[in-house]
């Protein structure tokens, strides 16, 4: 035994773990089983979803412009819907842009993200990479889809703490919170080390970006917020995996995100999955092209149009919303508009749109200047609702309320929005994808992704989104160094 006297070390206390540690231990303990299978479904739904609108937009100038700064590589990751490959930061970024084209993008309210327009691009882009790192967990498509689980929830639990209606009024939710969840799924992957996913998160919080200046004038770079993200997170990837090191205190230093965007102490932790419950099951599908805000108000308007009549009865317009609908940029413009993106922006065209054509959809947002829809929209008039506001984001309710010459008055209250069913997702994936690929093709895409998690390798479903079904696969894809 040692002597009375004896000098005692003193005990040194353990650092404290900081959140992207936690975050990232959290992550690496998840196990595909331990998903819901709801989770699992609705992952898949979104799949189909983001290659849907990644086809039908192929074609719009953002998209084609995203897919022209690509640098040729054989053997690459697919640039979806064509006959192209490019090293796999520059297809993400392609595609991403061209998912986010239609604004139909998957949403998650509670963050006021949209996640999977960044998540589904860079996982799709890494699987087909992937075979030429034989040291690594193979890409499968078990792997995938608990990859793609982890960054919605990760991005989704960020969000929730981070932003507020005063911050989403001047960064944009997926711009910040995309390079985050991406290096979430990206790390899980390609089976990264604890520390090498550490890196990754803190290299991928570096990238974080997106000013919300655009929707006054319709900016494009809108659409380029997911691309920028997902080119981001795999950059941040690569180098940790090239040995970078990136600040642990990346989320709750001084310095850190919360610190810098929302200027306030970052919560004591960062829960992932807490009682059961996931982030990818408060996701939604829209059914309109266009903002999540006016999602409701348009289908409001839309049951409202069937009991009007002639439009032209219309006197007044009054729709009753949650503040934050009203408080995001460009929900609340009343035009004049030059752009498609400034009318898809704005509640009072979406509803003044329903109401003259009894339906919203990509049509709408053809014309900006039809005659029917520019009598109604300056007597639309938004109203902040407390109901509303408190359930907020919860649910998103809103009403239209309608005042015709007769003197009566109809009006339609929505609770919460309504999201796409599987079946109007389906439909519109096979009619997108009929549209840019062989024959057939449709249904082999549909059958892989549900099969997914029996998938030895994931890197099928973007190849079989290639326009070009005859064109060389090869079995490794390296991509050049450029050190």
């Amino acid at each position: 035994m040692p002597s009375s006297d004896a000098v005692t070390e003193p005990q040194v206390a353990e650092p404290p773990v900081r959140l992207a540690r936690a975050l990232v231990r959290q992550a690496r303990a998840v196990r595909f089983a331990d998903l819901p299978g709801a989770a699992v479904d609705r992952l898949k739904i979104c799949l189909l979803d983001f290659l849907s609108c990644a086809f039908e937009a192929r074609d719009l100038p953002t998209s084609r412009q995203a897919a022209a700064i690509a640098t040729p590589l054989e053997g690459g990751a697919t640039i979806l819907g064509s006959a192209r490959t490019a090293p796999a930061g520059e297809a993400a970024f392609a595609n991403a842009t061209a998912g986010h084209g239609l604004v139909r993008e998957d949403m998650h309210a509670a963050s006021i993200g949209h996640h999977g327009v960044v998540i589904w691009p860079l996982l799709l882009a890494l699987a087909e990479r992937e075979p030429v790192f034989a040291e690594r967990e193979p890409a499968t498509g078990e792997r995938l889809l608990l990859a793609a689980a982890l960054g919605y929830e990760a991005g989704g639990r960020i969000g929730r703490a981070l932003f507020t209606a005063d911050l989403a009024r001047l960064f944009r939710p997926t711009g910040l919170l995309g390079p985050l969840g991406g290096a979430v799924a990206g790390s899980v992957l390609l089976g990264f080390t604890e520390d090498e996913a550490v890196s990754a998160l803190a290299l991928a919080a570096n990238a974080a970006c997106g000013l919300n200046q655009w929707p006054g004038e319709g900016g494009s770079e809108m659409y380029f917020h997911p691309g920028v993200a997902a080119r981001g997170a795999i950059a941040a990837l690569d180098l940790a995996r090239a040995g970078a090191f990136g600040a642990e205190a990346i989320l709750d230093g001084e310095a850190g995100l919360f610190a810098a965007f929302g200027r306030r102490a970052p919560p004591a932790e960062i829960r992932l999955f807490p009682d059961g419950e996931a982030e990818i099951l408060a996701v939604y599908n829209k059914s309109v092209p266009a903002c999540n805000f006016a999602q409701t108000a348009c289908q409001a308007a839309v049951a409202v149009a069937r009991e009007v009549g002639p439009a032209e009865t219309i006197e007044a317009v009054t729709v009753h919303l949650p503040e934050a609908a009203i408080r995001y940029p460009g929900c609340d413009a009343a035009g004049p508009f030059v752009r498609a993106l400034q009318a898809k922006m704005s509640i009072p065209y979406g509803v003044a749109a329903a109401l003259a054509r009894g339906r919203i959809d990509e049509a709408a947002y053809a014309r900006l200047d039809d005659p029917a829809v520019t009598r109604i929209l300056p007597l639309v008039r938004l109203v902040r609702d407390p109901g509303f506001t408190a359930d907020f984001p919860a649910r998103q309710g809103a009403e239209v309320e309608v005042a015709l010459s007769s003197g009566a008055r109809i009006s339609r209250r929505l609770a919460d929005v309504v999201p796409a069913t599987e079946g109007e997702i389906r439909a519109r994936f096979r009619q997108a994808a009929d549209a840019v690929l062989p024959a057939g093709r449709a249904d082999a895409i549909e059958a892989a992704v549900d099969g997914l998690e029996t998938a030895g390798s994931a890197s099928r479903i973007a190849a079989l989104c290639a326009a070009d079904a005859a064109r060389p696969r090869l079995a490794a894809r390296r991509e050049p160094s450029r050190g």
